[in-house]
């Protein structure tokens, strides 16, 4: 049993779309979850409480950690901890194999590129919160205790990431017909990570024995866009005029006043004003795996759309 914790978002979603592939029995866990795809059970669980969390996991061969919470510090500050812990147990207790969905805020501030071996230093409150968290994980593989791994992409995007940064500033807005936004700075590289690849790499780091008590970056297409360039490429998909407007630190201060998910991203643009490139090298290299490329993935994103 494949068990899929946090299903129904856009990575839980590209889980199901691969281990359907495979027919693989699948089990999906959520506070409001849904029966799709080739899923054979959904099941309701809280997973700041230990027992639902354990009676979620149990039967499982393999687990996947793909919680997506509210973007509110004082939500992450109180159900990361727990929800770490309590999988940890329950996997521990089911003898599954536990892949956990990582973003790379713990690496704080980076010059040069993003790798497995980037060192935890984060500048933020979220960013320490990633940071004590994995490292409950890494600390219980260390000791032999459990048979995990960590994988991390960067900010995401896809036909049906809702939640993603790209897809809310970019594709949204040019969809409709409105003006685009960059944070920050229009002339800094970003990296992105498509959605489908992800669900296809985790599959790929389940089913491998080589892939386990590592950290692994997923497939991300080298050589990023600017953000003036992402918009470029996105409005010449949609056949439309690449207008967009740069959002200041000052003026997303100004609007958080107002929009408490504005005010939760301050903290984070750090990632706009210095080059955010990811390196997922190593995983290319070992799986053969070519990332989709970035006028592919948004060809594709922007064909959901429509």
């Amino acid at each position: 049993m494949h068990t899929i914790l946090g299903a129904g978002g856009a990575i839980g979603n590209a889980l199901v779309t691969e281990l359907s592939k495979k027919g693989e029995p699948l089990r999906l866990v959520g506070r409001n979850v849904k029966l799709v795809g080739g899923a054979k059970e959904a099941v309701a669980a809280d997973l700041s409480r230990l027992q639902e969390t354990v009676d979620a996991v149990f039967g499982s061969k393999v687990v996947y950690l793909v919680v997506g919470l509210k973007y509110d510090l004082s939500v992450w500050q109180d159900l990361w901890p727990k929800i770490m812990r309590n999988t940890v147990e329950a996997c521990k207790r089911a003898k599954a194999k536990l892949i956990f969905f990582d973003n790379v805020y713990m690496y704080g501030k980076v010059n040069g590129a993003m790798t497995e071996e980037t060192p935890f230093n984060p500048c933020s409150k979220k960013g320490e919160i990633r940071a004590r968290i994995a490292g409950v994980l890494l600390d219980e593989v260390k000791a032999g205790n459990l048979n995990a791994l960590i994988a991390r992409a960067a900010d995401f995007y896809g036909p049906s990431a809702r939640t993603g940064v790209a897809n809310i500033l970019v594709f949204d807005k040019l969809a409709k017909g409105s003006r685009a936004s960059v944070l920050v700075k229009d002339t800094i590289r970003h990296s992105y990570t498509f959605t489908p690849d992800i669900g296809k790499s985790l599959v790929l780091l389940a089913g491998s024995e080589k892939a386990w008590s590592q950290t692994w970056h997923l497939p991300t297409a080298s050589e990023p866009p600017t953000g003036k360039e992402f918009v470029e490429m996105v409005a010449r998909e949609f056949g439309v005029q690449p207008k967009y407007s740069i959002l200041t630190k000052w003026m997303t201060r100004l609007a958080g006043k107002f929009d408490a998910t504005i005010r939760e991203v301050s903290e984070m643009l750090y990632q706009n004003e210095i080059e955010y490139v990811f390196d997922s090298t190593k995983f290319s290299k070992t799986f053969e795996f070519e990332p989709t490329s970035y006028p592919q993935g948004i060809k594709l994103t922007v064909a959901a759309y429509r």
